[in-house]
């Protein structure tokens, strides 16, 4: 009766205990992250230039990319595969820039994400369209969303690389 009485006893103290150490839950941001105005969808010409620049780059490497520049509703613009990139590759360059273009954020956001875990990485199970891995990237210009690259064809740093070069031919960070 006494070893029950104990029991009781210290189950009722280490409740309190419990619940005391749970970390306080995170603080809810009044400004919207990535909330990036639409602008007027990136044309074909300038849709090719940033194209051919992210070739250069992969060019310099020899590394074998397709590249997908989509509008901001996740549409084709204009798509290049580089001879010799393995045929997987295109649908997903396609994915990773359309993840960059509708949810207004880098695709690599995503793959940060599901290699945490945790709460935040099981939500995107949902992911809807998208492609969790770096490579893809909003095209802003003047502050508003005018489309998105994605490069596919190496390890997700090449493909980020790549399309940094045609980024930064648009004079886009």
């Amino acid at each position: 009766m006494r070893i029950a009485a104990a029991i009781i006893a210290t189950t009722l103290l280490a409740v309190p205990l419990a619940h005391a150490q749970a970390p306080a839950p995170a603080a809810v941001p009044e400004v919207m992250p990535f909330d990036i105005p639409y602008g007027t969808p990136i044309n074909l010409d300038t849709a090719q230039k940033a194209i051919a620049a992210a070739q250069a780059e992969a060019k310099k490497h020899n590394w074998k990319m397709a590249i997908a520049i989509l509008d901001p509703a996740g549409n084709m613009v204009a798509e290049a595969t580089m001879d010799g990139t393995q045929y997987a590759s295109i649908a997903i360059a396609q994915g990773k820039a359309r993840t960059a273009a509708l949810f207004r954020r880098p695709s690599g956001v995503f793959q940060t994400a599901v290699n945490g875990g945790g709460a935040n990485g099981l939500s995107l199970l949902a992911l809807s369209g998208g492609v969790a891995s770096e490579g893809g990237f909003p095209i802003v210009v003047d502050g508003k969303l005018v489309g998105a690259i994605g490069c596919s064809g190496g390890i997700f740093t090449q493909d980020a690389a790549t399309c940094k070069g045609g980024l930064a031919e648009l004079g886009v960070k």
